[in-house]
């Protein structure tokens, strides 16, 4: 059940009959900024006395009253000009969680409306390693993958790579005049990165080369077969060390067209432009002009309106760009899955390149939701892009390889302390799953919208809003029901919610349907990530003020961590972040 639409829903009805009104009103329900008030204010009295010219807290009265007479209430109190606050009843918030601890969703109902979503995500270039500028893209990605699908979403996950464009020409002259076959045999992005960094840097210093490179690209996309076969070469041992990287994040695609799948495509887009009128020649180019597009009476988004740079979809020496392959992508994703909503995880940088690719996509009359999911920079404690101590970019391989050493030092320490009880021939892959996930959810817990800054020491922590420290509380879940001789899967119990730090755990669990679809529909896994902190937190509290297997609300209690435990698995699950059974 999603408890805010279900409160408002209750409140709206109240509103109507309390006041007489023709029609259900909304009652701007929001929580309180002060559990001292209650759980949940009513707002929607005082535009209604407005509207009326009467006062609002004499409006506000019969409706609290009736508000109080409800199942779901304990208290309704008139407070301010208006407001009329909402505490929610003990007895009622046990019976929804001991139906939520019966249910697989945890209370997340299916999505009224099911659509078929396609997330493009990750995006590495071929011949290129992945560095920590993919981190975000790829593991928000993932967990938006995870969470539409949750909430009942058909979704496919793809994988555009950069598998197409001018860099396999300076590849394919490279590779002969400068390329090592036996280095490309031990590790091939590093060979390929070598080269195409001499051809890029020749290219700029001798026009004969770069010449040859552009002769080269021109074979290839004419399919001559030596130029393909050293083209799969690149894409074959590319993916090779990619799908490395994404089996240590469990990250998986459920597509991988690149940007090659589309090259057929490319001509008929320009030429589509062209046919409509939304694209011209200029300087033997086609272009799109939104200035004109708009003086025409189109429908063109402000910003883009008043902009005189067009949007390129072929220069002119004849080759497509972004701009052409991405409109071929969403016409195949149409025609192929009939997709409803197109969510790109791509950097804030490239925020202009998806509003105009949008706002033509729909003037072709596309009807697809697209979304652009926004992301900021990984930054280092200076406050600047995260590098190396060379001042390179540095590659997620290695970035992984220290999450993985600093957690197995972090569990070294924690067992010399005594505090662990993790047996030390599963410490290697203990410190995996605490290494790997405390970097997803040290990204994942950050508004996306934001840079942050990478601290190893808050992100391998125990203690605070860190991926182990909510790990370790899942833990103690399961310990305290081993202790108990308690079955974790399968168990049933009706929960009876009483002292203060109960009720205040039930209240924070009550919050989960209601929170993943949040997270799902707007595309912020950080929701999700504050409620499952805040999860831990009140258990933790309770954990201290409320003994479990020695009370006579032993029952309740243990269904009270049942739903603690699982709310932390899906909820960490949902972020991509495997648990540990013992600590």
């Amino acid at each position: 059940m999603f408890l805010e639409k279900h409160l408002a829903s209750v409140a709206a009805d109240v509103l109507q009959k309390a006041l007489s009104l023709d029609e259900s009103p909304n009652a701007l329900l929001r929580g309180t900024q002060d559990p001292k008030f209650g759980d949940y204010q009513v707002n929607g009295v005082i535009a209604l006395a407005k509207k009326a010219g009467k006062n609002p807290r004499e409006l506000a009265e019969p409706v609290a009253q009736a508000l109080a007479e409800r199942p779901e209430i304990a208290k309704a109190e008139v407070a301010g000009p208006g407001f009329v606050n909402l505490t929610l009843d003990a007895a009622w918030i046990g019976g929804v969680l001991s139906s939520m601890l019966g249910d697989a969703k945890l209370g997340v109902d299916p999505v009224a409306k099911k659509e078929t979503v396609v997330v493009d995500f990750s995006s590495p270039n071929i011949a290129k390693q992945m560095h920590v500028g993919h981190l975000r893209s790829t593991i928000l990605g993932a967990s938006l993958v995870k969470l539409l699908r949750f909430v009942g979403h058909e979704v496919i996950g793809d994988n555009h790579l950069g598998d197409w464009g001018t860099q396999f020409g300076l590849l394919i002259v490279g590779m002969r005049e400068y390329g090592d076959e036996a280095a490309l045999a031990g590790d091939a992005l590093v060979e390929l990165e070598r080269v195409y960094k001499l051809s890029s840097k020749r290219a700029k210093e001798d026009e004969a080369f770069a010449a040859e490179a552009r002769a080269e690209l021109a074979k290839l996309q004419q399919g001559d077969a030596d130029n393909r076969a050293m083209w799969q070469k690149f894409v074959a041992t590319t993916r090779t060390t990619l799908d490395r990287i994404y089996d240590r994040l469990g990250v998986t695609f459920d597509e991988w067209l690149g940007e090659s799948a589309y090259d057929a495509r490319l001509g008929g887009v320009v030429e589509l432009l062209l046919e409509k009128g939304l694209a011209r020649e200029d300087e033997g180019a086609i272009c799109v002009f939104w200035n004109e597009l708009a003086e025409k009476g189109l429908e063109v988004p402000k910003r883009l309106a008043k902009q005189k740079e067009p949007f390129i979809v072929r220069k002119k020496d004849g080759a497509f760009l972004y701009s052409t392959s991405d409109l071929a992508t969403i016409q195949y994703r149409r025609e192929r899955w009939n997709a409803d909503r197109g969510v790109y995880v791509v950097g804030t940088p490239q925020s202009l390149h998806f509003e105009q690719l949008f706002a033509l996509a729909h003037l072709l009359g596309e009807t697809m939701r697209l979304e652009h999911v926004a992301f900021g920079s990984v930054l280092g404690k200076d406050g600047r892009p995260k590098k190396t101590r060379e001042g390179e970019t540095e590659t997620l391989a290695s970035l992984l390889d220290e999450a993985e050493e600093r957690a197995l030092q972090s569990i070294r320490e924690k067992a010399e302390e005594g505090g662990l009880r993790i047996p030390e021939d599963e410490w290697p892959a203990a410190a995996k799953i605490l290494g790997i996930g405390a970097v997803k959810y040290a990204d994942l817990m950050q508004n996306r919208t934001t840079d942050y800054r990478f601290d190893w020491d808050k992100l391998i922590s125990f203690k605070g809003n860190a991926s182990p420290y909510l790990q370790y509380m899942y833990a103690r879940v399961r310990s305290v029901l081993q202790k108990g001789d308690v079955a974790y899967e399968g168990f049933a119990s009706t929960l009876a919610p009483e002292e203060p730090a109960e009720l205040a755990l039930a209240r924070t669990l009550l919050r989960f349907p209601d929170v993943v679809a949040r997270a799902a529909e707007d595309s912020t896994p950080h929701v999700l990530a504050d409620h499952l902190f805040a999860v831990a937190s009140e258990f933790s509290r309770f954990w201290t003020e409320c003994p479990v297997l020695e009370s006579e609300q032993r029952q309740s209690r243990l269904g009270l961590c049942v739903l603690t435990g699982r709310q932390l698995e899906v909820g960490l699950g949902l972020l991509g972040i495997e648990v540990i059974e013992r600590m």
